[in-house]
């Protein structure tokens, strides 16, 4: 049998919490490496951390200023020698979310070919790790180079992903501080012909702002998966958390819908999320009208609002924790620092760009400490893709900040 092929059979064959050490076994048999390690990026994407069988039982490895950290951040592997040959990084990633580096020492530098298979692999072992978190722990465990809170455990175990690619979008988001997040969220999904994405800011703090925000997020996947319009789905949520909090507690959202063979959106601006656009190196705030947070109201009625995507155009969500937070003398953030923070980061991948922004953010806070979480989504609108059976779609306009 072919060795690629021998590899990847092992991986899908072997239980879950073992795949590092059947990964070292078939790499050590077909390809003489020595050391092999699986280094899963923590929830603060400044950190790998090594796969072992305990948690916290090794240092972890900075991201920024290292040879495996490189390969992370420009996903794309990278090189060093090492004691007994050389070590390649390869990034584990998968549909453009990043999970962490595969490390692999060889005897000696291969040909292009071989580090071309290594490669594959690792972005083999990003797709079993997607299946073996269902089953084990130890993965998740290893992306911790601390104690979560609750709070942040439900937040983290809420979300999508962190990232994801398609030929007409990518999309990334963060949420901070990393280790102790409780009300911010985000969620997106996608189909053939449709992306959806929201943005919640939950009021409360700790788990009771996790649990608001866990009610709202699934009562907006229950309406979306149940194929209704988008103004629906808000009236559902909000008859959900008005049903349980008799609106004592709300939830503020921003939800939209991409038509994505048209790149027409459908938006509904239920609250403080807000949305900042970049196109042709311009960056302005996207204005709606806000209406009610969800649950605050008994019957609430929201009505959608539309925008339309061109080619190129980059969207920046973020909560009142990333425009209210206060600056070194008492000022806000506010949107004349998130502009240039937005242009600023304008040559970064869409994943890159929540994660540099917060740091930004961090540098120009009062004491650098957060007093409200923060959430930043990136989305890249690459170009509408037609789908079979759909229309182009009528124009539609944005109203920007001022008009």
């Amino acid at each position: 049998m072919d060795r690629s092929l021998a590899v990847e059979r092992l991986l899908r064959d072997v239980p879950p919490h073992d795949l590092t050490r059947a990964l070292r076994a078939a790499l050590r048999e077909h390809f003489g490496a020595g050391a092999v390690e699986l280094l899963m990026a923590d929830y603060a994407l400044t950190e790998l951390c090594q796969v072992g069988e305990q948690p916290y039982s090794s240092e972890p490895i900075p991201v920024e200023g290292t040879t495996p950290g490189a390969a992370f951040v420009a996903q794309a592997a990278t090189f060093e020698p090492a004691a007994d040959g050389v070590t390649g990084y390869f990034p584990v990633s998968v549909r453009g979310d990043r999970l962490g580096v595969l490390a692999v020492t060889l005897p000696a530098e291969p040909e292009p070919p071989v580090w071309a298979e290594l490669e594959r692999f690792a972005e083999a072992v990003a797709h079993e790790l997607f299946v073996a978190d269902r089953d084990t722990d130890l993965y998740i465990q290893a992306r911790r180079s601390s104690r979560l809170t609750l709070a942040a455990e439900m937040q983290w175990q809420l979300l999508p992903g962190r990232a994801c690619t398609r030929a007409e979008f990518a999309l990334g988001g963060q949420l901070e501080p990393a280790y102790a997040i409780y009300g911010d969220c985000f969620d997106w999904s996608a189909s053939a012909s449709k992306l959806a994405v929201t943005l919640i800011n939950g009021m409360g703090e700790g788990s009771e702002a996790a649990l608001l925000t866990n009610l709202a997020i699934n009562a907006l996947r229950n309406a979306r998966r149940a194929g209704i319009p988008l103004d629906a789905q808000a009236e559902l949520a909000d008859q959900a958390l008005y049903a349980h909090h008799r609106g004592a507690e709300h939830v503020a959202a921003l939800l939209l819908e991409f038509d994505l063979a048209t790149g027409s959106v459908a938006v509904v601006d239920a609250g403080s999320p807000r949305l900042w656009r970049l196109r042709d190196g311009k960056a302005e705030r996207v204005l709606f009208d806000e209406q009610l947070p969800l649950g605050t109201f008994d019957g609430t009625i929201y009505e959608v609002e539309s925008l339309q995507a061109a080619e190129g155009d980059r969207f920046v969500f973020v909560s009142d924790g990333v425009y209210n937070a206060v600056g070194t003398h008492g000022e806000r953030y506010g949107d004349r620092e998130l502009a240039e923070a937005v242009t600023a980061t304008a040559d970064l991948p869409a994943a890159h760009v929540p994660g540099a922004v917060l740091r930004e953010l961090t540098s120009r806070r009062h004491g650098g400490q957060a007093e409200d979480d923060a959430m930043v989504v990136c989305l890249d609108w690459f170009g509408a893709v037609p789908v079979a059976g759909t229309g182009t779609g009528p124009a539609i306009s944005v109203r920007p900040a001022g008009e």
